[in-house]
């Protein structure tokens, strides 16, 4: 779960810009809040991304416990087309990582959170 200033914005970045749909949304009227669920599938077939949007609160201080997500993508360097043609912006291009040779770019949503996308080769895991 991630805590979004602008709801409409993070949404629209997450659908449009990453490709994520939105799964499901629901207002709390008493709580003065609203969840928005986002993911690339189902939540009984994939992990997904809670988006949650206080009312009262339209901007937050990520912190320092924050790193990032981090999302497998087949072609690095399509994907980072795509984002910055769908408006997104490409914080790290990308390139292998400085210890590695696994191929790696950073995103960035609208609130400042940080995406960071691997290469994923077909035997490749994330961990």
């Amino acid at each position: 779960m991630i805590r979004v200033g602008n709801l409409e914005k993070a949404i629209s970045f997450y659908t449009e810009v990453l490709g994520m749909k939105l799964l499901r949304e629901k207002k709390y009227p008493s709580g003065r809040f609203t969840l928005a669920f986002v993911g690339y599938g189902q939540e009984s077939e994939t992990t997904v991304l809670e988006l949650t949007h206080n009312w009262d609160t339209d901007q937050y201080d990520i912190g320092e416990g924050y790193g990032h997500i981090a999302i497998g993508v087949e072609d690095i360097y399509a994907t980072c087309e795509k984002i910055t043609s769908n408006g997104g912006v490409v914080t790290r291009e990308p390139g292998p990582m400085k210890h590695g040779k696994t191929v790696i770019a950073f995103v960035e949503d609208p609130d400042g959170y940080k995406i960071e996308l691997i290469e994923m080769a077909s035997n490749d895991s994330l961990v």
